[in-house]
């Protein structure tokens, strides 16, 4: 395996070990800008177009966080689409980085879902699917 595969996914775990902790947490420690500065690299690296929207969500991210100031609504968008690009991007990976990059998916809609409803349980996520689906 290449040296460099090894690296995207030291940095694949490294991101969804940090998306699966506290965020507000997450976000204040240095660390984690250069955990989505390395991950916007990796992309950029690929050199594939359908990867752009990927990395520019990433940067507007990664801006945000070291704005200081949160807005979940933001953060909140920003991680649900980041989700939902990462799965269908992992398409384009793989060996065992394929696996790393469906993970870091799944982490990234959780995360985006307890920034927009940090009280639920998952008990309040099925009352409230279910009160939708009424």
């Amino acid at each position: 395996m290449e040296k460099k595969e090894v690296q995207h996914q030291v940095h694949l775990d490294a991101a969804t070990g940090m998306l699966t902790g506290n965020l507000q947490e997450v976000a204040s420690h240095a660390g984690f800008d250069n955990v989505l500065q390395r991950w916007i690299q990796d992309l950029k690296d690929a050199d594939n177009p359908e990867l752009h929207q990927l990395i520019v969500d990433l940067q507007e991210l990664k801006a945000h966080f070291g704005s200081g100031t949160y807005d979940k609504n933001v953060i909140g968008r920003l991680l649900g689409r980041l989700g939902e690009n990462t799965i269908k991007a992992a398409v384009f990976a793989d060996g065992n980085t394929k696996p790393r990059v469906e993970q870091l998916g799944e982490a990234l809609l959780q995360a985006a879902k307890q920034v927009q409803h940090p009280q639920t349980s998952a008990e309040q996520d099925l009352q409230n699917a279910n009160q939708q689906s009424s």
